[in-house]
């Protein structure tokens, strides 16, 4: 199995990026990457999967249809990853959605296989928490617009980091490939990476993944770049490392089996002192990159 997917291996029909639960080798957790030119429309098929639509950049109008009718949500969308919060729609299994863009953009669907069918909702970037994590050269900052307990999702999970250039996040390294009750949770989980160039010169960065015991042996250290995947079935991840004078985003979706959705991890031994050592450092004075705005706009 290849568990990293440069740009451009990924790709699928209309999509710069179509992991699926087939084609992962997994039960669960999905991630299309949509390019529309100005003017430009697609519609897909929910199936049997609830999705979040989040710009990366550009705007858009999402509409959701099904047999009770269309609810449509218009999405003001943000200049790119590394200049603010996006709001976001969701979308419901069993239903048809289409989305419009008339300036054109890049548009992140995060979808997970789920039982429970809620309703299309929007998402105000103004509602979104956005969480400073760590202290030193570990601060990062997470953006969690689709968190369990921040917003409503049968199985889906996700959430935006931006780590500053130079900085570790994923970091102590974690694991969620377990059941354990009220410790950790079973979430596969895919990165798709962006980064901020510099000069004209694009960044990079890089991303570890060991194995976390018999039977669960995904092992990955790359280098990756804008536009990069990263799938993450089991085992340790992190950290994933930022350039000096690149800021790195990455976008994680998770989901997985367990009746309760949260996550719920456990950190490497090796490396869990780490986090003990966070309250005796201030963090990266660089974050917050930007914060929510005040109200929906």
């Amino acid at each position: 199995m290849t568990y990293h997917l440069p740009a451009g291996k990924a790709l699928g029909g209309p999509y710069a990026v179509d992991v699926t639960p087939e084609k992962a080798g997994w039960g669960h957790s999905s991630l299309r990457v949509l390019e529309l030119p100005p003017g430009g429309t697609h519609s897909f098929d929910t199936g049997d999967s609830e999705w979040i639509v989040v710009p990366l950049s550009g705007g858009c109008t999402v509409a959701a249809t099904d047999d009770f009718g269309q609810d449509t949500f218009e999405l003001r969308g943000r200049a790119d990853v590394f200049s603010g919060v996006s709001d976001f729609a969701y979308v419901p299994r069993d239903a048809r959605a289409t989305v419009t863009s008339a300036g054109g953009g890049r548009f992140a669907l995060t979808g997970a296989r789920c039982t429970r069918r809620l309703p299309a909702r929007y998402g105000p970037a103004s509602e979104v928490p956005v969480e400073l994590r760590g202290t030193g050269a570990c601060s990062r900052q997470v953006n969690n617009f689709g968190a369990a307990g921040v917003f409503e999702c049968d199985k889906l999970i996700a959430v935006e980091v931006i780590t500053p250039g130079g900085n570790w996040s994923s970091f102590p390294p974690h694991k969620h490939d377990e059941h354990r009750p009220g410790e950790e949770s079973v979430l596969e989980e895919i990165y798709y990476f962006e980064f901020a160039g510099h000069d004209g010169i694009p960044g990079l960065g890089y991303q570890r993944v060991s194995p976390s015991g018999p039977g669960r042996d995904t092992d990955v250290l790359a280098e990756v770049r804008d536009g990069d995947v990263v799938l993450i079935p089991d085992g340790w991840h992190g950290p994933s490392m930022a350039t000096p004078g690149h800021h790195m985003y990455y976008l994680n979706v998770m989901a997985g089996p367990e009746t309760e959705r949260a996550w719920l991890i456990c950190d490497h031994p090796d490396h869990a002192w780490v986090r003990d050592t966070w309250p005796d450092q201030p963090v990266d004075p660089r974050l917050p990159l930007y914060t929510a705005p005040e109200i929906s706009v």
